[in-house]
């Protein structure tokens, strides 16, 4: 395994197109840590309906950028005193979905600064019930990333007002409020540390060394740099991918299912399904236009879905979602 340093670059539009360079040019022979930190900024997951993850009014009055990443997953918000890691690998076909295979290096060292740390519910690492971390995945041709937050010493009334948060989401964890959830991981340490110092101490852990500048570490050319901000351009800093247009629909229907949060909206015209858009928090490996075109066109009823789902994966787009459960959503 290799670490990548970003040279201390805190443009998430830029941050995340490292991390899409890195997953589309290595990773076959090699493992690679990245590390990130993002100025104020919220970043929203693959499948999510941006304008409704965030306090609009709050967001543009504070400035905090907002961008959509390859992931699945929800909407976290990121600061300079967040540490965002990345573990960039090949897909074995055994570890999409396995977030304690690459979370539990992080966990072993929190506990061994005396931070109980543990993986909680299906992505998140929790200190006595309360998040300081959650974590994401995403895989394409034969190579994944497996990547988190560490919430160092963020500031959580920004967390709070920044993010809308579903109430199925909510309810689902039997909590009142996002504030009572999440907590920084300055809280559980005995001293005060700086980021440069949280860094140090993950990556000597990670990498069992003693210094770290034994630490061995893959640094990105001038032509690595020119591709990564190619993508960045391209994809990262465009509106129509970090919002895009978000049409009306009359119909919609959600729910919290264990392996995620599921929205589907759509037009039923004539007793047909029409401009269908599957939004949620769900971790899945296809593109989820794929399942939404499956469903345009199909008549609104139980045994027309059915049918038309009959030879679909649809847990290859939703994850661990059963077909007999989203079809009960959908009608």
């Amino acid at each position: 395994m290799k670490f990548i340093d970003n040279q201390g670059i805190t443009d998430p539009t830029v941050n995340l197109a490292i991390e899409e360079y890195i997953l589309q040019n290595f990773g076959e022979k090699d493992t690679y840590l990245l590390f990130y930190i993002n100025k104020p900024s919220i970043i929203v997951g693959r499948n999510q309906n941006s304008v409704e993850e965030i306090n609009t009014d709050y967001v543009d009055e504070n400035g905090i950028e907002v961008v959509r990443r390859l992931s699945g997953g929800g909407a976290v918000y990121h600061d300079e005193q967040n540490l965002n890691f990345s573990f960039i690998t090949k897909d074995d076909g055994e570890s999409f979905q396995d977030f304690a295979k690459f979370t539990q290096p992080i966990v072993d060292a929190l506990n061994k600064v005396g931070v109980p740390a543990e993986m909680k519910g299906r992505n998140d690492l929790a200190v006595e019930g309360r998040k300081i971390s959650g974590n994401a995945m995403f895989s394409t041709r034969g190579r994944m990333f497996s990547h988190g937050t560490l919430m160092l010493d963020s500031e959580i009334e920004n967390v709070v007002s920044a993010l809308n948060v579903n109430k199925e989401k909510i309810e689902s964890k039997g909590i009142k409020s996002i504030r009572s959830r999440v907590a920084n991981i300055s809280e559980y340490l005995d001293e005060k540390i700086s980021m440069d110092e949280f860094k140090e101490m993950i990556l000597k852990h990670v990498f069992e060394v003693e210094n770290v500048n034994d630490v061995p570490e893959y640094k990105l050319t001038d032509a690595d740099w020119e591709e990564i901000h190619k993508i960045s351009e391209h994809r990262y800093q465009k509106w129509e991918w970090n919002y895009g247009k978000s049409p009306k629909f009359n119909v919609q229907a959600s729910h919290k299912f264990d392996a995620g949060l599921v929205d589907v909206r759509f037009d039923v015209n004539n007793g047909t399904i029409e401009n269908c858009k599957i939004y949620g928090d769900f971790f899945g490996l296809g593109e989820i236009s794929d399942l939404e075109n499956k469903l345009i066109g199909v008549r609104h009823e139980r045994q027309a879905i059915q049918d038309a789902l009959a030879d679909f994966d649809v847990s290859y787009y939703l994850g661990k979602i059963p077909k007999d459960e989203f079809i009960k959503l959908l009608y």
